[in-house]
């Protein structure tokens, strides 16, 4: 029997090794690979090209919606399934916008993930059933009039979101220049287009805007009020 290849990316080891040791139970699962950040994810389905991949939204270096969309231009025969511990409206357009078939919340039972691990290797998609009520009430918002996130969020480059993300976390021009490997006038040039695209100002506004749009968890800056 051919197995369904899978990927994990989760920056949690304790959560990313709960979801391995389930699909290991299974007969037709096979792990071919792990990622603890968005960045590792991206290269790793470029190098295995999984046919599933359980995705954590908030990791570090980039997030998984980014993740997201940069995996599917380079191998978008893969599907991706969303992992989130929380189910508000935003973080669910946000995960389908980007290209994501499936939606679980962390604590959805195991029989459910390798359900949908099963259904969207067959070109279905799955979500979470409380999820799929969301879905259905949002549907004509996706067809049509998405949030004010995605509006402003198509109007940033790759680039950008990754800077976003790096600003959000803390990291200074510096620090984001080396981790990108850019020149510091670069990220500073970044910043700007970000803030007048946003029209955000101030470094907590990004930061209050890359938690509420699902790009980092709110626990990643305690000072930001």
């Amino acid at each position: 029997m051919k197995k369904i290849t899978v990927l994990l990316a989760e920056d949690h080891m304790i959560v990313r090794e709960g979801f391995r040791k389930m699909l290991e139970l299974e007969d037709d699962f096979e792990i071919v690979a792990e990622a603890e950040d968005g960045r590792a994810a991206v290269a790793l389905i470029k190098k295995f090209h999984p046919e599933v991949v359980l995705m954590d939204i908030a990791m570090p270096m980039l997030n998984g919606l980014e993740a997201t969309r940069q995996a599917l231009k380079l191998v978008p025969t893969t599907k991706i399934i969303m992992l989130s511990a929380h189910s508000d409206d935003a973080y669910v357009k946000n995960a389908t916008e980007s290209g994501a078939v499936g939606f679980l919340l962390k604590q959805t039972s195991a029989h459910d993930v390798c359900r949908a691990i099963r259904e969207v290797h067959q070109g279905k998609t799955f979500f979470t059933p409380s999820i799929s009520k969301q879905l259905h009430r949002l549907n004509p918002q996706l067809s049509g009039l998405v949030g004010k996130f995605h509006k402003q969020a198509a109007e940033l480059t790759s680039r950008e979101m990754e800077v976003l993300q790096l600003i959000a976390e803390g990291k200074a021009n510096k620090q984001t220049a080396a981790e990108l490997g850019i020149g510091l006038k670069t990220v500073e040039k970044h910043r700007e287009h970000l803030m007048e695209k946003l029209d955000i100002h101030d470094t907590a506004g990004l930061t209050r805007y890359a938690i509420s749009a699902g790009i980092i968890e709110s626990s990643v800056q305690l000072t930001i009020v």
